[in-house]
């Protein structure tokens, strides 16, 4: 069974954070909350780890993740950004925004789109998931909870408990997630394009 932890969505609890990153690290798939929707999560390196998350999510196996990143440093470590696209990303981190960029070197393989070479990259701005990315020193591997057939992402964490807490290894419970999705904004030509609307204001990218 997954460990619940509790933990406060203003003033999360140091002592926790440290219990989930280290769960995360030994290889376990993580539930938690982000600014938009719950999320699963799990080390960037860990072929295992993200294999369960498409099991849960019955997802095909070149479906794309997101790394989910704590600040601009880490977004720009593991992608491609001009002088343009930078204060497009800094105007507007962290906040509720997925973002498609040309991966850097430092991207795994796996973890890129086969054909185009990018990969989607977010800052949440939400204390528990700013928390653990801060504790952890590295970005997640994630994925908004949709479950299979569900148009929606799962909101409730005592639902989400019922639902997979025999199928992940740690469930945060920071209270209620929205339902909306983060907008995906493709920044890799010259002119931003809109992949999908979702939150956040779309006008600073001229959509």
């Amino acid at each position: 069974m997954a460990k619940v932890l509790y933990i406060h969505p203003d003033n999360p609890q140091q002592r926790l954070i440290e219990q989930a990153a280290e769960i995360i690290r030994g290889g376990g798939v993580a539930i938690y909350p982000t600014d938009s929707a719950y999320a699963l999560g799990c080390h960037i390196g860990d072929k295992g780890a993200l294999d369960r998350i498409r099991q849960i999510r019955a997802l095909e196996k070149n479906h794309n993740f997101t790394l989910v990143c704590r600040d601009l440093s880490e977004l720009s470590t593991y992608a491609k950004v001009d002088n343009q696209v930078f204060r497009l990303l800094k105007a507007n981190t962290p906040g509720p925004y997925t973002f498609i960029l040309d991966a850097s070197s430092e991207v795994p393989r796996r973890l890129m789109h086969p054909k185009r070479k990018t990969i989607g990259l977010r800052a949440p701005a939400n204390n528990i998931a700013q928390a653990l990315l801060e504790t952890l020193g590295e970005p997640l591997m994630s994925i908004t909870l949709i479950m299979p057939g569900d148009e929606y992402p799962l909101t409730d964490p005592q639902d989400i408990e019922d639902m997979l807490g025999n199928r992940v290894d740690l469930i945060i419970n920071g209270g209620y997630c929205g339902l909306e999705p983060t907008s995906i904004i493709d920044l890799t030509s010259d002119t931003p394009e809109l992949v999908r609307a979702g939150m956040g204001d779309l006008a600073p990218f001229d959509l």
